[in-house]
């Protein structure tokens, strides 16, 4: 992980404080890195095989993603409590979740319910009223704006946040208030690309 993540406050969560993690899907890279954690979210309707086996192989907490656009209502909240029972940390809801939604899988759960903040006219107060953890907050270019926005009206609320590409993007971050980071690792394509340039420039 980049060294720039270690000078976040970190989020205490079962007794383990997480301050890096790792944004990924590929087993390899999950049983391969050094941050504090794994967010597994990816773009297609919510699996309890992928959320299991990522589960299994991790040496460290994982947050799940459950749904809450495309995937919603008790199909969201049975991959939620199925992720709880196979010791997930946390889950990860999407931007569109219905308030309702989060209020309902509150009620089962005792993990944390991270809710996805895209937009800094976000209504965040509902969200937490309704029932949110922490905020996991993914804005593309605009992410530190919508960090210092949600730490001027919460100062204690747990933040997540995508640190970006560069150092100065991770500590730019982290200065607007982040208590985490997530970071995007290369792939394992790109990786082994690398070795494979070594490689051929040995023969």
């Amino acid at each position: 992980m980049p060294k720039e993540i270690y000078k976040t406050s970190g989020i205490n969560i079962f007794g383990k404080r997480i301050k890096s993690l790792i944004f990924s899907t590929d087993l390899a890279i999950i049983k391969n890195h050094n941050a504090d954690g794994v967010i597994a979210v990816y773009p297609f309707t919510p699996q309890i095989a992928i959320n299991q086996a990522i589960i299994e192989i991790s040496s460290s907490p994982v947050f799940v993603g459950v749904g809450g656009g495309i995937t919603t209502g008790q199909r969201s909240i049975d991959i939620a409590i199925n992720a709880e029972l196979n010791g997930a940390f946390g889950v990860v809801m999407n931007a569109p979740t219905p308030n309702e939604l989060i209020s309902e899988m509150k009620k089962r759960l005792d993990i944390p319910i991270i809710i996805t903040i895209v937009s800094a006219k976000e209504d965040f107060e509902s969200r937490i009223q309704a029932g949110a953890s922490i905020f996991n907050v993914s804005g593309g270019n605009k992410t530190y704006e919508i960090v210092k926005t949600i730490r001027e009206r919460h100062p204690l609320f747990p933040i997540i946040a995508t640190g970006g590409p560069t150092a100065k993007d991770i500590s730019n971050t982290i200065q607007a208030g982040a208590n985490a980071i997530t970071f995007t690792p290369p792939t394992t394509g790109d990786l082994f690309s690398e070795i494979m340039d070594n490689y051929r420039d040995k023969m």
